[in-house]
């Protein structure tokens, strides 16, 4: 068995022991076979033999998925998800070669934080992302309605009138639902159809630039709180050019999966280690990025709350890390 396969098959057993070790061979992996991150990494100027710990792995811009082909090996690709795009802008391409390790990834995750699924409805509020081709929220939400094995789980694009009549059947019939929605469309379902949902989990994915006012999450989820009458709002992170995600639920504070973990870096450097509780932008590892790059830098700001947590504030410019725009273009 190759190292790919082989490392698929262990990912998942990540534990605080074990992550550091892991992360290491999966570096040595991707910094041989990944031709864009070797090159990053070469245009840093670092020495491989002096790589030996989590902090001193480089991180590689998300930025560059606009650009290059960000791929481990020659299999062939199944999959290509893209990120959502402003106009004239390059979105990220993620090129997957196994469909099944992103589905099994997606629902192991689900059930860590939340359960089996098939204990939920699943209703899905993703107008903007069903718009597009190439989402890969869409392509997971798709996967957990199947998963969930209900016939009132589904996609609302935008009838709010028949979600809001399938919300109203399920609190009749006492059946536990997520309502897992882009932000812009929670709030304007909640503005035109307030309900109390009780227990309920109402979950949002982000997405209100330009198509709704801008306000702050803690706004957001005060609003959606209100008007939906539940304790919390839970939230959902994902990048297109990861494969695992993280969840909040409630408070701003996004939990990590045992294979995934995050670091704050200094904006102005992007081989510094922030400290727990310093704000910076997000260094995330993703073991399960088997096949393109499992060390992503990304260009969100927030801090790290422990080991396993973090919180996210804003986004910034990736282009003007260090060596990255040698390779834009």
């Amino acid at each position: 068995m190759n190292f790919k396969n082989s490392f698929k098959n262990k990912f998942f057993l990540a534990n605080p022991e074990n992550f550091e070790q892991l992360a290491l061979e999966l570096f040595q992996y991707q910094v041989s076979s990944n031709s864009t991150y070797r090159k990053y990494v070469q245009l840093l100027g670092l020495n491989l033999q002096h790589i030996n710990s989590l902090k001193q792995i480089p991180f590689l811009p998300a930025e560059l998925f606009k650009h290059h082909r960000i791929k481990c090996g020659s299999d062939p690709t199944e999959k290509v998800f893209t990120s959502s795009r402003t106009t004239n802008s390059i979105p990220s391409k993620h090129y997957i070669s196994d469909l099944q390790l992103y589905k099994r990834n997606c629902i192991r995750i689900f059930n860590y934080f939340y359960g089996d699924l098939a204990d939920h409805v699943m209703l899905a509020l993703l107008p903007s992302y069903m718009e597009r081709t190439g989402s890969s929220l869409i392509y997971m939400v798709e996967e957990m309605i199947k998963l969930s094995d209900n016939p009132e789980s589904g996609f609302f694009l935008d009838n709010f009138e028949e979600l809001d009549k399938t919300i109203q059947n399920l609190l009749a019939k006492n059946k536990k639902f997520i309502l897992f929605g882009v932000s812009f469309a929670l709030m304007e379902f909640s503005e035109n159809y307030p309900s109390n949902l009780g227990s309920n989990i109402v979950m949002e994915t982000g997405g209100m630039k330009g198509r709704h006012k801008e306000i702050t999450r803690e706004e957001m989820h005060e609003f959606l709180c209100a008007r939906l009458s539940v304790k919390n709002i839970h939230s959902e992170y994902g990048m297109t050019e990861l494969l695992s995600q993280a969840y909040s639920k409630g408070g701003g504070a996004f939990r990590c999966p045992p294979w995934m973990r995050v670091f704050i870096r200094d904006q102005r450097d992007p081989l510094s280690i922030l400290e727990t509780g310093e704000n910076g932008c997000l260094n995330i590892i993703d073991l399960a990025n088997v096949d393109s790059c499992a060390f992503i830098a990304s260009g969100d700001l927030g801090k790290k709350i422990s080991d396993n947590e973090f919180g996210v504030s804003g986004r910034t410019d990736n282009s003007d890390i260090r060596g990255c725009n040698l390779l834009l273009g």
